[in-house]
């Protein structure tokens, strides 16, 4: 009973969560590319969310098989000509083709299309981000305590830079701070950078450098990771609770900058992480975002569709890397084909797809490997 007790719990707590949040990401990913190709009169032979054997499918009108299959881990968009789901196009299925039939192959459409359907996907994810956040904050509004500081740690980074207790914190680089949450996320995510505050200190604007130190500490459901802390609290009075409400329009706009806030810094936690001032603990893969999903989960539905929005934005980003075999690399060859009037020759192009899967999979690697070993780390 306990094992299936155990069965149970995973599948209904972690895998149904999990798979919830990917398939939405994936499908909108994979719609917008499917969007804008049809838009340019090419032919999509197959729509599918997952890998591997089909589970069911159907044909619509245009030739398009529309399928959800065994391995739920991505999905792809498969246009007239590829070779494979990463877009890599078949010279020798090309050449057989008709005349009428090489028009509606996307390796035939001018490169601008070619571009904007590659890079419809990630702009279809940072979309449904902001739709997400912004249909939240109409909904619920945000809501939070003000980022008033009431106890500054001494020989700590705030206690360093000259942060007191009463300090009202107002901006951090320029961004305006409305709650103490959207000061904790800044800081955890810039550990050793460092970051301008502008306070209000009783009636006076003062204009402080902190730097955040990287500790180990707690930063999601009981979890200790390397991530920034300049060592303070904020106050616990009810009075300075604040709930923000929002028109729609605001909702819209409060979402467009929420989601370029995750953007901005992600980019800047990748390079951190690439120049060494970050710790690469944060990084997870699927195992990790599995987890997270059925720890959200629990909390509701609310908060798991806020973590379909992050997670959103997160695989736009990953996809507009500049690695062959991904959306951005593909996006880096076309720009490349602009400037030169002609395409790259078949053999860059084929080393690009190689070099860029073994980077992929050395990347799913690495992640997978820090997963299992946070993993072990807990349990132990």
């Amino acid at each position: 009973m306990d094992l299936l007790f155990s069965a149970y719990s995973l599948l209904v707590g972690t895998i149904i969560p999990f798979l919830f949040v990917l398939t939405v990401v994936v499908f909108f990913h994979e719609l917008g590319h499917f969007a804008v190709a049809r838009w340019c009169n090419v032919k999509v032979d197959a729509f599918s969310v997952g890998f591997g054997r089909e589970i069911f499918g159907r044909t619509d009108q245009k030739g398009t098989r529309w399928k959800l299959c065994m391995i739920p881990l991505g999905g792809y968009v498969k246009f007239a000509g590829d070779e494979n789901a990463a877009s890599v196009p078949n010279r020798e299925l090309i050449a057989q083709l008709s005349e009428e039939e090489r028009k509606t192959a996307f390796i035939a459409k001018p490169v601008w299309q070619r571009a904007a359907i590659v890079a419809a996907g990630p702009i279809a994810n940072f979309i449904l981000a902001i739709v997400i956040f912004g249909a939240l904050f109409m909904a619920i509004g945000k809501q939070g305590t003000q980022p008033l500081i009431e106890e500054v740690f001494p020989d700590r980074a705030a206690a360093r830079a000259g942060l007191q207790a009463g300090d009202m914190i107002t901006e951090i680089d320029g961004r305006k701070i409305e709650t103490f949450g959207e000061l904790r996320q800044i800081v955890l995510m810039n550990a050793n950078t460092p970051l301008v505050f502008e306070v209000d200190r009783y009636g006076t604007p003062v204009v402080l450098t902190v730097t955040p130190d990287a500790r180990e500490k707690e930063v999601f459901f009981g979890e200790r990771q390397v991530a920034g802390d300049i060592g303070l609290r904020g106050t616990a009075n009810p009075e300075y609770l604040v709930r923000i409400k929002y028109s729609p329009w605001g909702a819209l706009a409060e979402g467009t900058r929420e989601t370029y806030r995750i953007m901005e810094g992600t980019v800047s936690y990748i390079w951190g992480v690439i120049t060494q001032r970050q710790s690469a603990d944060q990084l997870g893969g699927p195992i990790r975002v599995a987890q997270i999903s059925g720890q959200v989960a629990d909390l509701g539905i609310l908060p798991l569709i806020s973590l379909t929005a992050v997670l959103s934005v997160s695989i736009g980003l990953i996809n507009l890397a500049p690695v062959p075999i991904l959306d951005g690399g593909h996006l880096v060859f076309y720009a490349a084909e602009a400037l030169r009037g002609k395409p790259l020759s078949e053999r860059v192009q084929d080393v690009g797809f190689r070099i860029g899967l073994g980077l992929v999979l050395m990347l799913m690697v690495f992640v997978t490997w820090k997963d299992i070993m946070r993993l072990v780390t807990t349990n132990s």
